[in-house]
């Protein structure tokens, strides 16, 4: 039995994946530590579990193997590297950090001491994203040119996404690092790495953080990638569209369909086509219990959430500085 503690319940999914830890056969919740005492002790009561005031005194626990991370994201470099240096396994929400050089500190701190380090990307793992992959692969559309993801709700206007969402140095922005880290991910897994990222952010609701986002990523074979999120739209689908130079590729508009038309599809007579999605994944919890199980190491969930990393700060320096960005300005 693999025993966790829950660091933080900060995070609008920290009680999703202490659900996960509790009806998972292999996982078991023994401590809470929260930043909010108050917070933590109430959630440790809920599980008949103690509640440690103190990070250090729980970390150094030695029937405690593993730690689920949902503290603040400014404040995920110094909570994972400590966890790692006590050998404590550790899956965390997107992103692992808000810059490139404290998710490398994480992701080393991680590899040192032995501890399996796994990231919450759970679209990566659905059928439809592993539909795509496998379209792709088979080179339907040509070269690829152009891709977009979209993925909006309307939190900000309804007023259900709690305040501390909306401070700017605690999450490290808005809608793009949080909502729009899934379009973020699943645009570098279809096309790869750009070369610069040019971001735009709007602020509907007047917040300290942009509720409205747009980044736009450059190849240098000339492809593009548009990332779209919100938190003020009411009724904007999840939507993937790819486009090569033999055909393209819908998914969401607004049905879930997962739609094709190719110059290569001989037996469809130039139509769209729908394809069957595939099977989902085990999601990244229960990916994460196996590796620890079986001394593996998540290394394409890592990758993936250290590009993620990558061209979040990347976008969140153009708006910055107004420019787009090369991603090797930035600070390793």
């Amino acid at each position: 039995m693999i025993k966790v503690a829950l660091l933080s319940f900060w995070h609008v999914h920290a009680a999703d994946y202490a659900k996960q830890a509790e009806q998972h056969p292999d996982t078991q919740i023994v401590a809470v530590w929260d930043e909010l005492p108050g917070r933590g002790r109430e959630e440790a009561a809920k599980r008949g579990v103690p509640f440690y005031e103190s990070l250090d005194e729980l970390l150094s626990e030695p029937g405690i193997d593993a730690v689920i991370v949902d503290a603040p994201t400014d404040m995920h470099r110094d909570v994972m590297v400590k966890a790692a240096a006590a050998g404590k396994h550790i899956f965390t929400e997107k992103v692992v950090a808000p810059t490139l050089r404290e998710t490398n500190e994480i992701v080393n701190a991680a590899a040192e001491n032995g501890v399996v380090l796994t990231v919450s990307l759970p679209r990566l793992n659905d059928g439809y994203t592993l539909a795509i992959q496998d379209i792709l692969q088979q080179g339907l559309l040509g070269d690829i040119t152009f891709a977009r993801v979209r993925l909006s709700h309307n939190g900000a206007v309804a007023g259900w996404l709690p305040d501390h969402f909306y401070n700017l140095r605690q999450c490290g922005g808005g809608a793009l690092i949080d909502l729009g880290c899934h379009p973020m991910y699943l645009t570098r897994l279809f096309l790869g790495l750009p070369e610069r990222v040019s971001a735009h952010y709007g602020y509907v609701t007047g917040k300290e953080v942009e509720d409205n986002a747009t980044a736009v990523l450059q190849y240098g074979n000339g492809a593009l990638g548009i990332v779209e999120a919100g938190f003020v739209n009411s009724h904007s689908p999840f939507a993937i569209e790819i486009h090569g130079t033999e055909g393209t590729l819908l998914f969401g508009t607004p049905e879930p369909k997962l739609l094709v038309r190719s110059n290569k599809q001989t037996d469809s007579e130039g139509d769209w086509t729908e394809y069957p999605l595939h099977a989902a994944r085990l999601s990244a919890f229960e990916q994460w219990v196996n590796h620890i199980r079986e001394g593996s190491s998540a290394d394409d969930n890592i990758r993936l959430a250290v590009d993620l990393t990558r061209l979040m700060e990347a976008s969140n320096l153009s708006v910055r500085l107004q420019r787009p960005i090369r991603l090797d300005e930035l600070a390793e």
